[in-house]
């Protein structure tokens, strides 16, 4: 059960870190509506640029300390509750602007994880 807690913080981890730090702007099938960027993504939800660096912020941190409980477990579940949280946001609002459910595929597959993570360690 420990590898498969520690797979799970590494593709969490490792998978936010990438879309924020590393694809923040480029085109993905995931992207929502005909956004390019994180930036077009956060307008056509409606969402001013502000809160898209709130969440940068919360989701780099949550994620880096997701990694870092590997060798400190009490930082695991508060991480991933985080997580947890902006994912669901996340899908609520590929819904909100009618999105395919494919685009939010990530955001579940993060979810699904995250509440692993919570809910197992």
């Amino acid at each position: 059960m420990e590898v498969l807690r520690i797979i799970a913080q590494l593709i969490v981890g490792l998978g936010v870190l990438n879309v924020w730090l590393v694809r923040f702007k480029s085109k993905t099938p995931y992207r929502a509506g005909d956004a390019s960027s994180m930036k077009e993504e956060f307008a056509a939800y409606g969402l001013p640029g502000r809160i898209m660096w709130l969440v940068c912020v919360v989701k780099v941190a949550a994620s880096v300390a997701l990694l870092i409980g590997i060798s400190l477990p009490q930082l695991v579940i508060p991480s991933a509750i985080i997580l947890a949280i902006l994912m669901l946001v996340a899908i609520a609002m590929h819904m909100k602007v009618k999105d395919p459910a494919i685009k939010s595929l990530p955001a579940s597959i993060i979810l699904l994880l995250s509440l692993f993570l919570a809910l197992s360690s």
